[in-house]
């Protein structure tokens, strides 16, 4: 299910490249454009048979590619993820990829600090991610919280997938600007923006968890 129809801005994140200086090739990081779709579609594709990414029509990458950084290595596209918004006060880490052939030059860690710094300035508060590698997000800053903290994301695309209910992934999540993970005496979270309502069976590493609430009438 695509992510909430919610724009980014205009401000120029990365439209100018970072070299990187890992490894004997050339490398660079900049944001992504319609005509980078097809590589991104394709990296993406070749990664499925992992159970790590869930698939992208290559409409919806393209409809979505200015939302995307991407790390190339001699004009090749080996590394992307794009920030989805979720709500105004959330914002997503999506389809997080680094071709095999080019792992452990940091390159998805550097991609993910860069959504960081675009979603601080877009003004976001919390930035999350869905992964089965808790780790890789922790060494980021990212902690892992309950799925129902963030129901942006179940509304959004968790009902509609056919493992809603048997999720093994973590759900992390980033506090931007200087806000704190620790809730409110009610168990809410201070730095987000809650909905009108919980979905009211929410997927938990496995398990079926209640998620607190119901649909107003």
């Amino acid at each position: 299910m695509a992510s909430a129809a919610l724009p980014l801005t205009t401000v120029a994140v990365l439209d100018t490249p970072i070299p990187l200086t890992t490894g004997a090739e050339p490398a660079e990081i900049r944001r992504a454009t319609v005509a980078d779709a097809p590589a991104i579609h394709a990296l993406i594709n070749a990664n499925l048979a992992a159970g790590h990414l869930l698939p992208r029509t290559a409409d919806d990458v393209a409809r979505h590619a200015p939302r995307f950084l991407v790390v190339t290595v001699n004009d090749t596209v080996v590394g992307c993820a794009e920030l989805a918004p979720l709500s105004r006060a959330v914002a997503e880490v999506r389809s997080l990829v680094v071709d095999e052939s080019t792992r452990g030059r940091g390159f998805g860690s550097r991609i993910v600090e860069e959504l960081n710094r675009w979603a601080v300035q877009e003004g976001f508060s919390t930035l999350c991610a869905f992964t089965h590698n808790a780790a890789h997000f922790i060494r980021l800053g990212f902690s892992i919280v309950p799925h129902p903290w963030l129901p942006e994301k179940i509304a959004t695309d968790c009902v509609g997938c056919p493992k809603f209910r048997q999720c093994t992934q973590y759900a992390m999540a980033l506090p931007l600007r200087g806000r704190s993970l620790r809730t409110s005496p009610g168990g809410q979270r201070p730095y987000l923006a809650m909905p009108e309502y919980v979905a009211p069976v929410v997927p938990h590493q496995g398990r079926t968890i209640d998620g607190g609430g119901s649909r107003p009438a």
